[in-house]
C-alpha cells in the first residue's frame, strides 16, 4: 500500500507546541468559560491585529453572523459577498434574514473582483463581506475605497488569512469588523471550534460582547436583540495563546512550500496561486487543473491527499433558490477546476517532493 501525504495533519502541525501545559493551567484553575485565558488571548490577539479589541466566540461562522447583527443587518437588508468561499458567509447572511447579493471574483486571485463589486454596489447594498480566500488578501485598497464611497460597512472574513499583510496592514485591518475562525486546520488553529471578531470601534465592541452572551448588558438583563450563546472556552483560549507567537513562522513555512510548488509547476497546463508574497499565507494551496477528476485519481494513486475548495458555488446550492443574481462566470468556471494540495507547517521535504513528482508525472513532465 502506498503511504499517504495528508492534506493536513494536526499531529505534525502541532509539534513543538506545549498543549499539555496550556490545558493543565485551565484544569488547575477550575474556571472554564470567560476567564483569565480568554481575557489574555483577546488582548494578545487584538495587539497582534493592531485592533482596539478582540471578542472571542464559539466559531468563525458565529463571528460572521454576530458581525452582521452588530452592524444591524437583518431582514430586508442586502449583503454583497462572493459565492466561491464554502457558503460560510452565506450561512451568516441567511441566519440574520438578509439577502445575499453575489459578486464575481478576480480570475487570478479568486477573491472579490472590485469591478464586479462596483456593479453590485450600484444596485443598493447594506453591507459587504469580503473573504480572503485560501489565505490570499483581496484587493482591499480598492474594495475599502468603494465601500467607503458607497457609505457601506465592510466586514472582512479572515478565517483563512491570519497574518496576511499588505503594506504593513494585516488582514482584518481594512474593514470596520474582521471575523476569524480558529478551526484546527486554520493557520492559527485551536483543538476544537473557535472564532473571534476584531474591531477598533468601541460601539461595535460593546454590542458584539452583548450579542455573544444572550444579549446581556449585565447578567440576566437582556438589552440587545438577537443575542446567542457563542463563547470561546478557556481550554481553546489557552491553546491559542501558546500558538499565537508561532503564527508568523508557520505562515512563512506555508509560503515556502507554496513557492516550491509554484516553481516546480511553472510551465504546466495549470493555473497557480496569484501570489507567494506576504499578502498570501497559503492556508490552502489551490491550483486550477484541466480534467480535474483524472488529476485527482492520479494523485490518489500516488498517495497524495487532495480536496476541492469548493465544488458548488453558493448561488447554486440546492437548499436556497436564488431568484436572480448577477452573472458569475469566473466563480462557476473555477468551481469546476480548483483542487487543493498538501501545504501545512511541518510537511517534510520528502513529502513535498512526492507531491511535486506526482503532479509533474501526471502531466508527463516527471524527472
Amino acid at each position: 500500500m502506498v503511504s499517504q501525504v495528508p492534506l493536513f495533519s494536526s499531529s505534525i502541525a502541532n509539534r513543538g507546541v506545549d498543549l499539555t501545559g496550556a490545558l493543565q493551567r485551565v484544569i488547575e484553575r477550575n474556571w472554564y468559560v470567560l476567564g483569565t485565558e480568554v481575557a489574555a488571548f483577546e488582548a494578545e490577539f487584538a495587539a497582534y491585529q493592531d485592533a482596539r479589541s478582540c471578542i472571542s466566540l464559539a466559531n468563525g461562522t458565529d463571528a460572521l453572523e454576530i458581525a452582521l447583527r452588530t452592524l444591524e443587518i437583518g431582514p430586508g437588508k442586502r449583503v454583497a459577498l462572493v459565492a466561491n468561499a464554502g457558503f460560510y458567509g452565506s450561512t451568516a447572511v441567511h441566519a440574520v434574514g438578509a439577502h445575499p447579493c453575489y459578486v464575481d471574483v478576480d480570475a487570478a486571485t479568486l477573491t472579490m473582483a472590485p469591478a464586479a463589486l462596483q456593479t453590485v454596489l450600484a444596485t443598493g447594498i447594506d453591507a459587504v463581506i469580503v473573504t480572503h480566500l485560501y489565505g490570499q488578501l483581496a484587493d482591499m485598497e480598492q474594495i475599502a475605497a468603494m465601500a467607503a464611497a458607497a457609505k457601506v460597512p465592510l466586514v472582512e472574513d479572515c478565517a483563512q488569512a491570519h497574518g496576511a499583510t499588505r503594506h504593513g496592514v494585516r488582514a482584518g485591518g481594512f474593514g470596520v469588523i474582521a471575523c476569524f475562525s480558529f478551526y484546527p486546520t486554520k493557520n492559527l488553529g485551536a483543538i476544537g471550534d473557535g472564532g473571534a471578531i476584531t474591531t477598533s470601534s468601541a460601539e461595535f465592541d460593546a454590542r458584539a460582547r452583548r450579542l455573544r452572551q444572550y444579549g446581556w448588558s449585565r447578567k440576566y438583563h437582556v438589552t440587545e436583540a438577537g443575542g446567542r450563546n457563542s463563547r470561546l472556552d478557556e481550554l481553546q483560549a489557552a491553546v491559542l495563546r501558546e500558538k499565537l507567537p508561532m503564527l508568523d513562522a508557520w505562515n512563512a513555512q506555508r509560503r515556502a512550500i507554496a513557492a516550491r510548488y509554484c516553481a516546480a509547476f511553472a510551465g504546466l497546463p495549470v493555473q497557480l496561486p496569484a501570489s507567494i508574497g506576504e499578502d498570501f499565507v497559503a492556508h490552502l494551496y489551490v491550483m486550477r487543473v484541466p480534467e480535474r477528476a483524472a488529476f485527482i485519481a492520479s494523485m490518489t494513486a500516488a498517495g497524495i491527499a487532495t480536496d476541492i475548495h469548493y465544488p458548488v458555488p453558493d448561488h447554486l446550492q440546492a437548499a436556497y433558490a436564488l431568484a436572480s443574481n448577477a452573472p458569475l462566470p469566473v466563480t462557476e468556471a473555477a468551481s469546476g477546476a480548483v483542487v487543493t494540495l498538501p501545504c501545512f507547517p511541518g510537511l517534510d521535504d520528502e513529502s513535498i517532493e512526492r507531491v511535486i513528482a506526482a503532479v509533474r508525472g501526471h502531466f508527463g513532465t516527471g524527472d
